[in-house]
């Protein structure tokens, strides 16, 4: 899907078309002041100099997406929204509605479906179709069924996406990226030295900063400069499964299928703050913060219908370090209180005399609810909870909770 955060919010706000938008954050106070302030009026009525700018955004968001007019400033997805407004201050920057976007991916993905039923769901905005059995899926070397997709795609939701076709995954999800927004791109068998030997060795997905790095140490530039260096020259530098893989893709190899069923391994919820938070001086708020994550995580894995048994944390401290624990119990659970509580132990075995930028919760070992049989934890007697004696106080723990006691 193009630009998929924010078109959603162009469907809301179409008097913004054609202008830079970034999409990150939370809800803000700006937001909720422009829609209190023009209550009266159909939100495609609001005038567009009364949106907040990214020029005055002060925090510690990160940028989800941004309109393809933002894009030409340099401004994209994962961008501290702090860097982009020196880059775009001009921008108009306006919060992640989740209920809307899922809301749409699930209308997309159900348009897709009907057509070409064989589909691999990647993600939010993105995934794999496999053209081989559709009827007419050969025609124009499956440029007739992208243009059909395309257009029920846009008549569903009123959205564009990008299509790329190729004989592999591989170089479909690279052809995907080369006529964007709303193209359609057609690479054959016969293309490679033509289309994709030219590209940077970085439009290879699964090639990432590090290695796109150290190829460019190596005069490796290209996919075609790599494609010309010998297997065995690639293990020797990279590995045996990677340097043997970055060989066959660099020669478009792909024998991966379209998986059309995936379990997920885990689910996550995490924050970044406004502003570092400290274990101790900030003790109700982060407590607040953590509850809330821990009773998301649940609510994500009771709405899908999985449950695990992993519990872990992810801390990010001022300077960038990282640190992550975790527990497993000897039950699943999608309890938000026991995961709450498994989370909370955790905490003690990690530093928290530095401040805090970031706080996550995750569970993972996941499985389908219906197929287990979930043991509940006799209480006070769970395998994440200590004994009432040795218990250190919970740092996190939310005032409006009760304490974690025995």
């Amino acid at each position: 899907m193009d630009a998929f955060f924010a078109s959603v919010e162009l469907l809301r706000y179409p008097q913004l078309k054609g202008l830079p938008v970034v999409i990150g954050g939370g809800r803000r106070q700006a937001d909720d002041a422009l829609l209190q302030r023009f209550a009266d009026r159909p939100l495609a009525r609001i005038p567009v100099e009364a949106f907040p700018l990214l020029r005055d955004y002060v925090g510690r968001g990160v940028i989800t997406t941004a309109t393809y007019p933002a894009r030409q400033f340099g401004v994209g997805s994962a961008m501290g929204m702090m860097k982009a407004a020196r880059l775009c201050p001009q921008a108009i920057v306006l919060p992640v509605d989740f209920d809307e976007v899922r809301r749409f991916s699930r209308t997309f993905k159900s348009v897709i479906r009907e057509i070409a039923p064989v589909m691999e769901d990647r993600g939010i905005d993105e995934v794999y179709i496999d053209f081989t059995e559709v009827p007419g899926g050969q025609r124009e070397g499956g440029r007739v069924l992208a243009r059909l997709i395309q257009k029920s795609i846009f008549e569903a939701t009123g959205l564009t996406c990008s299509i790329g076709v190729a004989p592999n995954k591989l170089i479909a999800k690279m052809a995907s990226e080369f006529s964007k927004p709303n193209g359609i791109s057609i690479v054959a068998e016969g293309d490679l030295e033509a289309k994709i030997w030219p590209l940077p060795v970085r439009k290879i997905n699964g090639i990432g900063p590090k290695s796109g790095a150290k190829l460019e140490q190596l005069d490796i530039r290209t996919i075609g400069e790599l494609a010309a260096r010998p297997r065995e020259w690639l293990v020797a530098h990279f590995g045996q499964a990677y340097g043997a893989w970055m060989h066959e893709a660099s020669w478009g190899r792909d024998e991966r299928p379209v998986v059309t069923e995936s379990e997920p391994v885990s689910m996550s919820r995490e924050t970044t703050f406004e502003r570092d938070l400290h274990a101790v001086r900030d003790r109700a708020e982060l407590g607040a913060i953590f509850t809330d994550l821990c009773t998301r995580v649940a609510e994500d894995l009771q709405r899908k219908g999985y449950v695990g048994k992993t519990i872990g944390i992810k801390l990010r401290y001022d300077d960038f370090r990282t640190a992550t624990r975790d527990h497993t119990l000897d039950h699943f659970t999608a309890d938000p209180a026991l995961i709450r509580r498994t989370a909370g132990q955790c905490l003690k075995r990690v530093d928290l005399k530095q401040r805090l930028r970031l706080l996550g919760v995750r569970v993972g070992k996941l499985a389908r609810a219906d197929a287990v049989a979930t043991a509940a934890a006799p209480s006070g007697s769970d395998e994440a909870a200590p004994r009432a004696e040795e218990r250190t106080p919970d740092l996190f723990q939310d005032s409006r909770q009760p304490p974690d006691v025995g």
